[in-house]
């Protein structure tokens, strides 16, 4: 597994409809067997940014399967507007630190 992470800054003017088209394209990001889960977060000191979370099965399935799927065009088509507000866009791997805290384990 490999987590993308992409960093945007969107203009209080534009965040509703960044918001809306992601609403719109987890629907291909739920639906791809490349895809393992996603969130986006937006910031809390800094409202005008936002990070996209993705875990994907492997760097090769998200460039080369998922972006040559049938659905990916219509993806792209609803975030193409917001990539002129990409500020990072990387492929990290995990490392062994990694745990939960005590108020989810107090949950549990």
């Amino acid at each position: 597994m490999v987590v993308e992470y992409t960093r945007y800054k969107i203009a209080s003017s534009h965040q509703q409809d960044f918001e809306q088209a992601y609403r719109k394209a987890q629907d291909y990001l739920r639906t791809s067997p490349y895809c393992d889960a996603y969130e986006l977060t937006h910031c809390h000191e800094d409202r005008e940014r936002y990070v996209l979370r993705i875990e994907w099965t492997s760097i090769e399935d998200h460039e080369q399967r998922f972006r040559h799927d049938p659905g990916f065009k219509d993806f792209l088509a609803l975030v193409k507007p917001f990539i002129p507000n990409i500020e990072e866009m990387q492929h990290y791997e995990l490392t062994d630190v990694a745990g939960e805290g005590r108020a989810v384990r107090r949950a549990a």
